[in-house]
């Protein structure tokens, strides 16, 4: 397992990613993991037949077929393999010093294998010539170089990254998930609060939540809660925990999308879940909204309550739209938001907070499109 799936079940997202249609899996015999294999790659539409050895490869596989070879326990980036053998057959090489330290095994004088080859099916029938009991993987390789396969060179950036690994026990797939799940999430300097602390979430609890087959649904479930309790804390006059618990449901869903992400990455069957998300967001601000708008004096009407934090979501919004990427986590980040107003509610500033909120985003934002000074038109 490495950040939450098998190293076998992100080979069936290759395989499918590479519009395989059919799938040789070899074990000795069928066992609850194989099976779970197989209903992964029927459910992405390709067949799914578990094989013995090298000469029921040589059957299985016809003259007119193309044959991709995956290594035992190769863990391949889809981009990156699709990268460079797209285009046709090809046997993937490193150096020989890079590969034999990594694992791999050596297929010449200055070369090793990278694990990963695309070669006509019919070579597949010369594995008929060979012991029963070889390795077929292997095998198929060294078939493939003396057919005159072309060869090309795995890059250094896929060798020292986490894309593209040899993983041969717990302990290799240990230390490559904080590495893998640090690339799948991306960047973490820059970040609004919120979107840090989610991203932390991830990397320390996501992989346990995966295994266990959780996903994100349990996050989720937990986020709808804590909205539907910050409510009820604002209908009750409760504000200040009432923007706590909105400001933390949307760090609980936030964590659920990186989680979910983690997990879709590279599987053969990944769903889509944003509009889910932008609904969900949509949801935190009219809590928000609401509590605000509860809090406000009795002696105003509802909707002179409710104008200063609509205009504070559209401002916030719109913003999002207007200004560049690096300032979309900051003005999406709800947790900050709700916890700046939580403490201005405590304070008993909780409007003016809103409306010098609103101001100040707005002032910003000028500040940020001006023009520099001394350009030309």
């Amino acid at each position: 397992m490495v950040a939450g799936a098998s190293v076998a079940q992100r080979q069936i997202a290759l395989a499918q990613a590479m519009e395989c249609q059919r799938v040789l899996c070899l074990a000795r015999a069928l066992s609850p993991a194989i099976l779970a294999l197989q209903r992964e790659a029927e459910s992405a539409g390709m067949r799914f037949q578990v094989i013995a050895g090298a000469h029921q490869v040589a059957t299985a596989v016809t003259a007119i077929d193309e044959l991709l070879v995956l290594a035992d326990g190769l863990l391949v980036e889809p981009a990156e393999a699709a990268r460079l053998i797209s285009r046709g057959p090809a046997v993937v090489v490193q150096p020989v010093e890079s590969g034999l330290a990594l694992g791999f095994e050596r297929i010449d004088l200055n070369h090793a294998g990278a694990g990963l080859v695309r070669m006509p099916g019919r070579l597949a029938e010369r594995l008929g010539e060979l012991p029963a009991d070889c390795d077929a993987a292997s095998a198929l390789v060294r078939v493939a170089l003396q057919a005159g396969v072309p060869q090309v060179e795995l890059p250094a950036e896929a060798r020292e990254g986490p894309g593209w690994k040899l993983v041969r026990d717990e302990a290799e797939a240990d230390g490559l998930e904080a590495r893998l799940t640090d690339r799948l999430l991306g960047p973490g300097r820059g970040l609004a609060p919120g979107y840090a602390m989610a991203r932390q979430a991830v990397r320390s609890f996501g992989p346990a939540l995966l295994e266990a087959g959780s996903r994100e649904t349990a996050l989720a479930a937990i986020a709808g809660v804590m909205v539907a309790l910050g409510l009820v804390c604002g209908w009750l006059g409760w504000t200040f925990p009432a923007l706590l618990l909105v400001g933390l449901a949307w760090l609980m869903r936030r964590t659920a999308a990186l989680t979910a992400h983690v997990a879709r990455s590279w599987a053969s069957a990944a769903g889509v879940s944003l509009p889910r998300e932008k609904l969900f967001a949509m949801l935190v601000d009219l809590a928000l909204v609401l509590v605000v708008v509860w809090a406000g004096p009795a002696s105003l009407a509802w909707w002179e309550r409710a104008f200063a934090p609509l205009v504070l979501i559209g401002v916030l919004r719109g913003l999002r739209r207007w200004l560049g990427a690096e300032w979309k986590p900051w003005l999406g980040d709800r947790m900050l938001g709700c916890v700046v107003l939580a403490f201005a509610a405590g304070a008993g500033l909780l409007r003016p907070a809103v409306m010098v909120a609103v101001l100040g985003l707005l002032a910003a934002a000028m500040l940020i499109r001006r023009a520099p000074p001394g350009g030309q038109g």
